[in-house]
């Protein structure tokens, strides 16, 4: 799936290899909403992504009261400790009853940090497989420093859509990402930046519609502990049957983005190879029903590539379909970003203000995505690394440090 990043023409991106932490052993989420029971699975149990009232329950399976699971909220959410054993403020006794039991708070170490010159940074994270994901930070400044700070987060390992402009399909797809591997996208951001991070975008490697659940329970976890506005939050989507209308029915105040990339079944196919299985008319009817049922508007991604869906005759077109669909759409206008592999080509700024100046002439709300991380790999549907089929080779006699003396790039070369 397309990754919110927009690029920065300046070059030089500045790569600095971080040192993997300790290494953990894989991890068992506990889903849902209801109490949690340590007893349950034999298996490492994660904190990250449980409620305050869950952590209190906790607490109380295992015999202690109930504030102390106030206290392991704060230490998750606020403190952003990494370490059950950094709890320091809880007895030891309690520390090590937890890991005993098989917890474990559920981050995962930053493999390797690339910060593009315009200040947008990507953070390859290295999870318990050993597989990495992406995840991006765009920073917004003025004058008087940091107005907003955006992170555009994956929910799968890889993308098994292959959209043919995305590098993040071109790469493979493993599996889904569970819900705390989700959020510590967020939290790993707000470290870098040491900053809170204002707007959460679905937007990184993968399909969230593919992986609703683990969305739905990243969503509620990013609202309500880490204290990030529904409206802050955007969903993206390019389209799987009836998840639209599941995703309608929690009603929720975030941002549906459609990504669009056509106005017409036919040539939508053709760069979005899933629409065979969504007609448009299909897309668009539950696109029209979100709206009806919510109240929010929807957002219409459409990647402009030259000389394929960026001329004027499309942009009427796609004034005529969302004409016919209803109200209360938004189109997001997104020129392409190079990837390796693609015969693709960026249109021309003339072309990106015809095609933007018909659909306001149409009476359709546009917008031109900035791009940002471009010489970063850090731009909408660059996110790609060559880890998402093939776990990173770990030397079994150095789990804890990896030799940081030669250069990331010397040793994994990482694909744009």
């Amino acid at each position: 799936m397309l990754a919110l990043l927009q690029n920065c023409s300046m070059p030089l991106a500045r790569a600095v290899r971080l040192p993997p932490r300790t290494h953990v052993r894989p991890c068992f989420t506990a889903v849902g909403y209801a109490s949690i029971s340590p007893r349950a699975n034999s298996q490492s149990q994660v904190l990250l992504g449980l409620s305050d009232k869950e952590l209190q329950q906790l607490a109380l399976d295992l015999g202690q009261a109930t504030y102390r699971g106030k206290q392991l909220h704060h230490f998750l959410y606020q403190r952003k400790l990494r370490e059950i054993q950094d709890f320091t403020q809880l007895p030891q006794g309690f520390r090590n009853t937890l890991e005993e039991a098989g917890w474990k708070v559920g981050r995962s170490p930053i493999f390797e940090t690339v910060t593009a010159a315009d200040g947008t940074v990507k953070l390859l994270l290295k999870l318990e497989d050993n597989r990495l994901i992406e995840t991006v930070g765009i920073p917004v400044m003025v004058d008087k420093g940091l107005t907003r700070l955006t992170a555009c987060v994956s929910s799968q390992v890889g993308c098994p859509l292959r959209c043919s402009f995305c590098a993040t399909g071109k790469g493979g797809f493993s599996r889904n990402l569970q819900r705390h591997e989700i959020v510590e996208q967020v939290l790993a951001i707000e470290e870098v930046f040491k900053n809170r991070v204002t707007n959460v975008v679905f937007m990184g490697m993968g399909e969230p519609m593919l992986n609703l659940k683990a969305v739905l329970e990243a969503h509620h976890c990013l609202n309500k502990d880490v204290q990030i506005g529904q409206r802050m939050i955007t969903i993206s989507t390019v389209g799987v049957p009836n998840t639209i209308k599941k995703l309608a029915s929690h009603k929720l105040q975030s941002t549906l983005a459609v990504s669009l990339h056509a106005p017409n079944q036919k040539l939508r196919e053709t760069i979005v190879p899933s629409a065979k299985s969504y007609p448009l008319d299909a897309l668009m009817s539950d696109c029209r029903e979100y709206f009806q049922q919510t109240s929010r508007r929807v957002s219409f991604e459409y990647a402009l590539l030259a000389g394929v869906n960026d001329s004027v005759n499309h942009a009427l077109e796609l004034a005529e379909l969302l004409h016919r669909s209803g109200s209360g759409y938004h189109v997001n206008l997104i020129p392409f970003n190079p990837i390796e592999g693609s015969e693709y080509q960026r249109p021309s700024k003339r072309a990106v203000l015809a095609f933007s100046g018909a659909l306001e002439s149409s009476k359709i709300t546009v917008s031109v995505r900035q791009t940002r991380g471009l010489d970063a790999n850090a731009a909408c549907g660059q996110l790609r690394n060559k880890f998402q089929k093939t776990p990173v080779v770990t030397d079994p006699f150095d789990l804890a440090v990896t030799d940081t003396s030669m250069p990331y790039n010397n040793k994994f070369a990482v694909s744009s």
